[in-house]
């Protein structure tokens, strides 16, 4: 069902704080979507599991749509890794960068690993008005960062002064930082599809990024701002 810009929560049966709170929690937290329906029910409603589904596919993208506005300016630095994740039983690869402070710069499902997918990703990173030009690039051993970076500094994406550091020990803070989206990966068993697969990491990414002092005026920690902050981002009172 299309979520109308003026009305989020048209022709849905339950209000918008119900479906938020469901939404956030399940973003938020290493949970199932029967242990959301189980909190909720918890609190006098009885909603199905898959109805929680439906919700996350259809506020997760439009909540990290709503956010990007919202976001503080990242560094320099850019952290740059991959990682698996598991769709209709064979995997595929989120491309994900972090700054020097931890902050998430970008992120990319792509079905390979290549340089093709690895320009893909920068090209994304780099439309993002929150993100500068990179100083330095740091990335593991993967082949495919050197070709991708020479490209886009060859076209012009990419200031030719930009750093490429292959080192694998600089990586660590991205590579720590995969946890987030792994717990819920592991959670869900995997993927049905593709669409679905993004639909639902583009949720996890934005709570994610909210969660780590990400959004201006919702400070790192202060967990009440930050559901706030999300409510109000769906023309909820706070």
């Amino acid at each position: 069902m299309p979520i109308s810009s003026s009305n989020p929560f048209k022709w849905r049966h339950y209000p918008g704080e119900v479906i938020i709170t469901c939404v956030r929690l399940y973003l938020r937290f290493p949970l199932a979507y029967e242990h959301v329906a189980e909190l909720i029910k918890e609190r006098g409603l009885a909603i199905d599991a898959s109805c929680i589904w439906r919700w996350v596919q259809a506020y997760g993208p439009e909540l990290e749509k709503s956010c990007r506005p919202h976001l503080k300016p990242t560094a320099k630095s850019y952290r740059v890794d991959e990682t698996c994740i598991r769709i209709r039983g064979e995997y595929r690869y989120l491309f994900r960068a972090v700054d020097r402070e931890g902050q998430t710069t970008d992120f990319l499902l792509t079905a390979r690993r290549d340089t093709r997918a690895a320009k893909r990703f920068f090209h994304k990173a780099l439309s993002d008005p929150g993100n500068p030009q990179p100083r330095v690039i740091n990335v593991d051993k993967n082949p495919a960062y050197p070709a991708a970076v020479e490209a886009l500094k060859a076209e012009g994406t990419l200031r030719r002064h930009c750093r490429l550091h292959q080192c694998k020990y600089l990586n660590n803070m991205v590579e720590q930082d995969h946890r987030v989206v792994k717990q819920r990966v592991w959670l869900a068993k995997g993927y049905g599809s593709f669409r679905t697969a993004w639909r639902t990491l583009r949720g996890i990414e934005a709570v994610s990024m909210i969660q780590k002092g990400g959004a201006r005026w919702v400070a790192k920690g202060d967990v009440v701002a930050q559901a706030q902050f999300i409510s109000r981002l769906f023309g909820l009172a706070a």
